[in-house]
């Protein structure tokens, strides 16, 4: 259900209103499954990220500690591989092979032209299924802007670097990276057919998309009963705040580096662009505007710099550390800011109601990388874990290690059958994990 005016559109939560009024008081619809990749790029320091000891009783480490009050919603994963991401004959490339590898399975073609060849990603085989049933089949986010041509990894085009999500093998499916892009998007005041000139001369003029709504906001709220009326207060709420970050960072002119022009609507500060992005996200999961998404927290082989922790190095070159302490104690840093923004999204996520539980409770969330050891480009033993309940699918509250060389592929056929996607096979997959699940 969508709330409509001047060319605004707000999808609704899920309303108390909305369940059948002859339905049994004690049946309450079952809600989905949400399922989400996250990706982060050039490897973790793995010394501190793995858990010592098995099972439940896992230690946390020191990357890991943000997280630690979610401990009992997550799986942490051992012993998984990427082996498509190794060159298998094709020489340097790593991050390129890594981030088009990750979800497909799939060792891509060596071309940094138009000939671009890789597979179908798990989320994509998820949003096939998901289709009929949201607006959205899929969103794909990213924190890193890049271009998708050209050469970005010694021969491999930029295609493969930024873009973890693959509609089919020829097409990938690169993240939006502007949180106004993925705002109109989910609530529909833009168009994009306009050119970019037409578009900011309207945007001075467009009045925010709730005032947009409000008369139709105000004839539906008059129809609720008490507990529906908070909840669209609430989520009204939420999508005002997050409109008026992205105007607040429309209006701030400061830039990242001098000479560099920051795009509108990107906050400057790494924290608040990431935090925004996961938000919306959460905005489309709450609406079930979608039920699957990817997030790329930065692109493979990133050279991203991090001046808020007092980083002033490039995040790649950091990871070809050559065993230098003070390199490798700088990326351990990297890799703890990344964990601390992806703790604040979990605690969105289970701070938000969602049927009986909350939106944590229903999702399977991968975090993780396709390369494990960035100074080597190893992609054995990835750094993996899986947050949320699955709607009591899975049992978290573990660390799990699997055999070495247990293809990455078949977490994801045991996720995606968690939430009831069957496919034959997703790349190299050799079949389901055990363990995961209570059942």
């Amino acid at each position: 259900m969508l709330l409509r005016g001047a060319g605004a559109a707000i999808a609704l939560p899920l309303l108390d209103a909305m369940t059948p009024a002859l339905a049994s008081p004690r049946r309450t619809r079952k809600a989905p499954i949400r399922l989400v990749f996250c990706y982060v790029p050039n490897g973790i320091i793995m010394s501190d990220w793995t858990p010592k000891g098995i099972g439940s009783a896992f230690e946390i480490t020191r990357i890991l500690k943000p997280l630690e009050a979610f401990r009992n919603e997550l799986m942490v994963i051992s012993g998984l591989a990427d082996h498509n991401g190794n060159e298998l004959g094709d020489g340097a490339g790593d991050h390129a092979r890594a981030g088009a590898s990750f979800l497909t399975g799939v060792h891509c073609k060596k071309t940094s032209g138009a000939d671009i060849l890789g597979g179908i990603s798990a989320d994509q085989i998820a949003a096939r299924t998901f289709a009929s049933q949201t607006r959205f089949a899929s969103l794909e986010l990213g924190c890193e802007d890049s271009r998708t041509v050209g050469n970005c990894d010694s021969g491999y085009s930029c295609a493969y670097t930024n873009s973890i999500s693959w509609r089919s093998p020829t097409t990938p499916m690169p993240p939006e990276v502007n949180p106004r892009a993925v705002f109109e998007r989910l609530f529909g005041t833009e168009d994009f057919r306009l050119d970019p000139a037409t578009r900011a001369r309207r945007a001075n003029y467009r009045k925010s998309i709730l005032d947009m709504v409000r008369e139709d906001t105000q004839s539906l709220v008059g129809t609720l009963g008490q507990a529906d009326r908070r909840k669209m207060d609430e989520y009204l709420t939420s999508v005002r705040e997050i409109e008026v970050r992205i105007q607040s960072a429309e209006r701030d002119n400061h830039v990242a580096a001098p000479g560099i022009e920051k795009p509108a609507g990107i906050p400057v500060a790494f924290a608040e662009y990431v935090t925004l992005m996961f938000d919306l996200q959460v905005a489309a999961f709450k609406t079930d505007s979608t039920r699957v998404s990817t997030m790329m927290i930065g692109r493979e082989g990133s050279m991203r710099t991090y001046p808020e922790i007092n980083i002033a190095d490039s995040h790649h070159p950091l990871t070809h550390h050559r065993n230098n302490p003070q390199f490798i104690e700088k990326v351990a840093q990297i890799n703890t800011l990344h964990t601390e923004l992806f703790a604040r999204y979990l605690g969105k996520l289970k701070a938000t109601q969602d049927g009986e539980g909350n939106l944590l409770d229903n999702s399977l969330i991968v975090y993780g990388s396709g390369i494990s050891d960035g100074n080597r480009h190893t992609h054995e033993n990835l750094p993996l874990l899986v947050a949320g309940g699955g709607g009591g699918s899975v049992k978290p509250g573990r660390h799990i290690a699997y055999a070495q060389e247990t293809p990455v592929a078949n977490l994801y056929m045991t996720l995606l059958d968690r939430a009831g996607v069957r496919p034959e096979s997703i790349g190299d997959s050799t079949g389901k994990l055990v363990q995961l699940g209570q059942m």
